[in-house]
């Protein structure tokens, strides 16, 4: 039986090394919740992980696409998409992939004071389903938001080989980690906060395309959550933009990387699973064919025109 650990093709993850963890525990600001790993593992297929002594932190995982499974307290969980789930430390615990499918996942280990209040009730699975309100979208994106915070390179490390990264940033970093879990931990809240309800059967459509914007959904998916036939479905869709709604989905997630080749440096390679597409050439394809140019050539810096360089 194949098993990994980690390795897989998109991953990104940061491991703080101690001495940062140690900042982060010393600090008022920090130490009442902090990170100490977080990544996201796109197709993760053979993904495995056993630790019979277990962790001195709590280890959240939050699958949004594939299914898998944990062990805990000698018991089995399965995981679906949509579901995360929260490992108590200092326990012994195994979690991996399903064999025939993957996981996709993003996964966080934190500890602190208040560690132990947003990993409450998450010991069973818990489940996340798109609603007219839901905020998956927003969700991931604060998780980016982290991870961006956090991931260092050779060109942020210092003269010395010591990690670029400051008090200010870990800070930021934490705070943002507080919004994550609280998206979660108190998820009717974190709904209420951002409602926006509308009754518009297109609107409802885009937004199930936009919280399913990293993920392979089919149109009879799409038709089953606003529970229209495809013919009626597509005359309505198309007459409102202009654009059957399997075009509408390829542009969101072709716009969806055009924020991410611009304000990230994530690789393209990265990018194609960040909006479900696991084929690289298939996406470079579908991006030139929207944007006129290349992912590659997107992400190049372009000059300014004269007239904004003279602030006219």
């Amino acid at each position: 039986m194949i098993r990994k650990k980690d390795g897989f093709q998109g991953e990104r993850a940061v491991v703080l090394p101690p001495m940062l963890v140690e900042m982060e525990e010393q600090d008022l600001m920090c130490k009442g919740l902090f990170i100490t790993d977080i990544g996201y593992y796109p197709k993760a297929e053979h993904h495995y992980c056993v630790r019979e002594q277990g962790v001195d932190q709590y280890v959240l995982i939050y699958c949004v696409d594939g299914s898998g499974f944990y062990v805990v307290d000698g018991k089995r969980y399965e995981v679906k998409k949509n579901q995360y789930f929260v490992l108590p430390a200092y326990k012994p615990h195994e979690y991996g992939a399903d064999e025939d499918k993957g996981w996709t996942i993003y996964w966080v280990h934190f500890r602190g004071i208040a560690a132990s209040v947003f990993a409450e009730g998450a010991n069973t699975p818990q489940t996340i389903n798109v609603t007219m309100n839901s905020r998956i979208s927003d969700r991931i994106n604060i998780f980016e938001e982290i991870l961006t915070t956090l991931h260092f390179d050779e060109r942020l490390r210092g003269g010395d080989g010591t990690s670029g990264i400051g008090i200010e940033d870990l800070r930021y970093a934490n705070s943002l980690l507080v919004h994550f879990l609280a998206s979660m931990r108190y998820l009717g809240q974190f709904r209420r906060a951002g409602v926006r309800f509308s009754f518009d059967i297109v609107e409802q459509a885009i937004h199930y395309m936009r919280e399913n914007i990293e993920n392979r959904i089919t149109m009879e998916e799409v038709l089953r959550y606003v529970g229209y036939s495809q013919s009626h479905f597509s005359t309505v869709f198309k007459k409102k933009t202009g654009m059957s709604p399997l075009s509408y989905f390829n542009r969101l997630k072709v716009e969806h990387a055009c924020h991410l080749l611009k304000t990230t440096d994530l690789k393209v390679n990265q990018i194609c699973y960040k909006v479900g597409i696991e084929d690289s050439l298939y996406f470079s394809r579908l991006f030139s064919k929207v944007m006129g140019m290349s992912p590659t050539d997107y992400k190049k810096p372009h000059p300014q025109p004269l007239s904004e360089r003279r602030g006219e």
